[in-house]
């Protein structure tokens, strides 16, 4: 799995050099894998900034229950909106937007979440800088 959440598009013969076990047997361990549901999806991570969505944002929204729905749904027809997420905590949900620039995002902000039915708060957090770890089924970038 390490090797696959490295790089999804790896043929099984790589694949089977580079972890020196026979390509029949990787070919059924990726198929248990995809069975167990292990694996759901082979997927791409695409570099939002290389597409020039520069700043990213996270907003905590407290919302009226009764409308969470409809609340959700809203949220999700604003371009930038990634991710809608209902948490615990002082939040009901999170929500994960993206942007070109921060006058984009401002505008996201006030401009379109802030005029949803159903939000009573939020309050926005820019990312300034993210670092990842891998889990202990992915290699870790730092080469330890």
């Amino acid at each position: 799995m390490s090797e696959l959440s490295n790089d999804a598009s790896i043929s099984v013969p790589r694949l089977s050099k580079k972890i020196d076990v026979n390509s029949s047997v990787v070919y059924s361990r990726i198929k248990r894998l995809v069975k167990r549901k292990l694996i759901e999806r082979f997927t791409i991570e695409v570099n939002d900034s290389e597409l020039g969505y520069e700043v990213k944002a996270l907003t905590g929204i407290n919302i009226d229950t009764k409308q969470r729905d409809n609340v959700i749904e809203q949220l999700f027809k604003i371009d930038g909106v990634r991710e809608v997420a209902e948490v615990t905590g002082r939040f009901d949900i999170l929500v994960t937007m993206y942007s070109r620039s921060l006058d984009q995002m401002h505008k996201m902000v006030s401009e379109k979440i802030g005029k949803v039915e159903g939000i009573q708060s939020s309050e926005s957090f820019i990312e300034m800088k993210s670092r990842t770890k891998a889990m202990p089924y992915m290699p870790s970038n730092t080469g330890e």
